[in-house]
């Protein structure tokens, strides 16, 4: 497995993977968090709430952003430090969502990463937008 380097990054690289989100993956979130909100799991409930149905956990969605940096770019090595994020839709099971990474920032003397991270759906609606702070281990 190829481990990322500091030095092989440019502003401007990006990267994306592509998720069909299930209800299994809604069931196995619930059973990882612990969160069982019915606005996740109990359809009638969620029917009288603003989003008129059931939607994904924002946090499921989240996390397709850290498979883009740990996986993709910069890849293994990756060291998350910080994400800031605001969910700005919801996420319905059998949405497919992009989740994007991007470089925006190099910081040579500390070796750190700014990253832009987004989700949109099938529709291209932006779901999530932010920013991610990442590093890189150092091997010897």
């Amino acid at each position: 497995m190829k481990v990322a380097k500091y030095s092989e990054l440019s502003i401007g690289q990006s990267a994306e993977v592509v998720h069909n989100v299930t209800e299994e993956d809604i069931k196995v979130f619930g059973d990882l968090s612990g969160d069982y909100n019915p606005l996740h799991f109990d359809e009638e409930w969620a029917k009288t709430t603003m989003f008129k149905g059931r939607i994904a956990h924002g946090v499921l969605t989240a996390a397709f952003i850290s498979t883009a940096i740990g996986m993709k770019l910069p890849g293994p090595g990756t060291i998350y430090l910080g994400q800031s994020m605001k969910f700005l839709g919801p996420v319905r099971i059998g949405d497919t969502i992009t989740a994007r990474v991007e470089i925006i920032e190099l910081n040579d003397e500390k070796e750190r990463v700014t990253l832009r991270t987004t989700c949109t759906n099938q529709k291209g609606k932006l779901v999530l937008d932010g920013e991610a702070m990442i590093t890189l281990m150092k091997l010897d």
